[in-house]
């Protein structure tokens, strides 16, 4: 009887200080969460996982022991990030008109991927990893082929715009957003503005040449945005 009393005193011992470690592995679980979103939204994707746990002030190891490769952790921060991203693609076809719907998401995608650097790696590139959150753009490309044709239909977007081309424009405004961040953090809208500009139907416009295909937009993507080794 003695023994068993002490086995099981033992036993709640040895199970009341493991209860500590499991907070404290949770708590530097959420540590490298906000960690890897803040470093993320500010470099992007080329930001490594040493980046994160330096900024969550704690060892590299803790970081790998949660998410061994870097595609992991961001497959976690920003999935909820493209649940939003889709949810705004899908409220945007109740607008009055498929331009209304359309230039709303295209201020609203601008908005975000000024905001969050590593969002717009992912959302821009030809894709992340195997575990792509965006799923290479693929959830909100039908939304955004929706308002484009709707908007042609009804004569206020250019006929021969297409989807690469609003991509290559988002691109080119994230580029202004990011680099004059700490200047005119407010830059990017004026150049969203001119874009937009540049999709409606004028008589005066000019013959844009050949489209780009959807291989070489993730080309020129590849290209533009950082090395996003997953890896790292």
């Amino acid at each position: 009887m003695a023994i068993d009393a002490q086995a099981s005193t033992d036993a709640q011992a040895s199970t009341e200080s493991c209860r500590p470690l499991r907070r404290d592995a949770e708590r530097n679980r959420l540590r490298v969460l906000e960690a890897a979103r803040e470093v993320f939204a500010e470099r992007g994707l080329a930001a490594t996982l040493d980046d994160v746990a330096h900024h969550a002030g704690v060892g590299v190891g803790t970081v790998y022991r949660r998410f061994p490769t870097k595609e992991a952790l961001v497959h976690e921060v920003l999935k909820s990030r493209f649940d939003e991203m889709v949810e705004i693609a899908e409220q945007s076809q109740h607008a009055p008109t498929g331009w209304d719907g359309l230039t709303t998401l295209l201020r609203r995608s601008a908005e975000i991927h000024a905001a969050d650097r590593g969002l717009r790696d992912v959302a821009l590139s030809a894709g992340f990893g195997t575990h792509d959150p965006a799923k290479k753009g693929e959830r909100i490309i039908p939304y955004v082929q929706q308002l484009v044709d709707r908007a042609q239909s009804e004569g206020t977007l250019r006929r021969d715009i297409t989807i690469q081309d609003l991509l290559v424009g988002l691109l080119m405004v994230s580029e202004v957003a990011h680099h004059s961040r700490t200047i005119r953090p407010d830059a990017y809208s004026r150049y969203l503005q001119l874009f937009i500009d540049s999709l409606r139907p004028c008589p005066h416009t000019g013959d844009l040449g050949s489209p780009l295909t959807r291989e070489d937009v993730d080309t020129l993507a590849a290209q533009w945005l950082p090395n996003c080794d997953p890896r790292r």
